[in-house]
């Protein structure tokens, strides 16, 4: 019995290993050199995927939508994708090339609290949009990219086209 246990333990920590994987890109923490690759690589920005371990929702979000291979396709091609978790002692180097804890940039720079937070930044380094809170749905975080995008950030709120989506989803 104990090797049954131990063997699902294992596979559970490995899938975890693997969804996490496959969403996310690996990054060094200088988030300024970051911004150049995204350049480089024709991307529309950055998204950001603030986290805590214990969080039962970043979990969530992590282990099911963010598995979904239309969902990785969608965001990996358009941004670089990265994880920040907001209790991190590791130091990073922020948009603007300054060096402080992971804990202190989510803290004091973007004000995370609770999580997850997820901001998309766009290629100057400046918040896009930020979304607190697990989505409801698969369809929300894809909405979540859209807006950014095709550039309806620029003229309404998340709050509006994500009610224009359902809206036209439902015809």
């Amino acid at each position: 019995m104990k090797r049954i246990l131990l063997a699902f333990s294992l596979a559970c920590l490995s899938w975890s290993a693997v969804a996490a994987d496959g969403f996310f890109d690996e990054t060094f923490g200088n988030y300024q050199e970051d911004l150049e690759t995204a350049k480089e690589e024709g991307k529309k920005g950055i998204f950001m995927f603030f986290f805590m371990d214990e969080c039962p929702f970043c979990h969530r979000m992590r282990t099911t939508i963010m598995t979904e291979p239309d969902v990785i396709k969608l965001y990996r091609d358009n941004f670089l994708t990265y994880t920040h978790d907001i209790e991190g002692s590791n130091e990073v180097v922020n948009f603007d090339g300054k060096s402080m804890t992971a804990q202190d940039l989510a803290e004091k720079v973007y004000r995370v609290r609770a999580t997850p937070v997820m901001i998309i930044f766009g290629l100057d380094g400046k918040p896009i949009v930020r979304y607190t809170g697990p989505t409801r749905t698969k369809e929300e975080f894809k909405w979540l990219a859209e807006y950014v995008i095709d550039g309806s950030y620029k003229k309404e709120s998340f709050t509006v086209y994500k009610r224009a989506k359902k809206k036209e989803s439902r015809q």
